[in-house]
């Protein structure tokens, strides 16, 4: 005799929930840094350090603040469950500007890695780093594009989770160069290994994100049923 457990309708959430909020306050201190470049190369009053780099050539970090930060914070929302069932068209729209949008952050990171001359007090480990986290980054976009082209949904969204994480990767710095600097204190190799920590970090955390769902995900798509002989 089978006998199959009636599933309980779910409603769904329509709130949109705290981690968006939470990965948007992440950015809150480089999106004010970033600003503030802007508004120098703008015209402005020089409210930061002068960058010899950025105004020999101030289109790449143009393009890669603007779309880092409507990157960050379009891309926030993407992770909220409650916005993706309520609007799933807003958010395969909002999709695919973000594949756009992180490309471009992606391709702009690594051009001023390769062509900029080095930033004083970096060498060739954060070269390295940043070479290799940005090439992740659009690596991730592009393999993230390609599952949800074959539905692939639960690969889509590690990938694109990934690509995110690595996007984030400025604001969690600001707390590893800050913690770093301030207990070992300030150095070429601490410099890059705060750097790499920080995309580290983030790398760690949505891989245990991703691993925590992918059992319950399973155990979603298999039906309730009881097997009695």
């Amino acid at each position: 005799m089978t006998v199959h457990a009636t599933a309980r309708p779910i409603r769904p959430n329509r709130s949109v929930g705290w981690v968006p909020f939470a990965l948007v306050a992440l950015i809150v201190v480089p999106a004010i840094a970033g600003s503030m470049r802007l508004f120098d190369l703008a015209g402005g009053p020089q409210l930061l350090p002068a960058n010899p780099r950025i105004t020999a050539s101030p289109v790449p970090v143009v393009v890669h603040i603007v779309c880092a930060v409507v990157y960050a914070i379009l891309g926030a929302f993407q992770f909220s469950h409650g916005l993706r069932r309520r609007w799933p068209g807003w958010h395969r729209m909002a999709g695919r500007v973000l594949v756009v949008l992180g490309l471009a952050v992606a391709f702009s990171a690594l051009w001023m890695t390769q062509f900029y001359p080095r930033q004083p007090g970096t060498g060739e480990l954060a070269y390295v780093f940043r070479l290799g986290f940005g090439t992740g980054m659009a690596a991730s976009i592009i393999l993230g594009f390609n599952a949800i082209r074959r539905r692939d949904v639960a690969r889509h969204r590690a990938w694109m989770a990934r690509a995110y994480a690595l996007a984030l990767g400025a604001g969690t710095q600001v707390l590893t160069l800050g913690i770093g600097n301030a207990v070992v204190g300030t150095s070429e190799l601490n410099t890059a290994l705060m750097l790499g920590a920080g995309w580290g970090i983030n790398l760690a955390v949505v891989e245990y994100v991703i691993r925590a769902r992918t059992p319950a995900s399973r155990r979603a798509r298999t039906p309730a049923s009881v097997t009695a002989t």
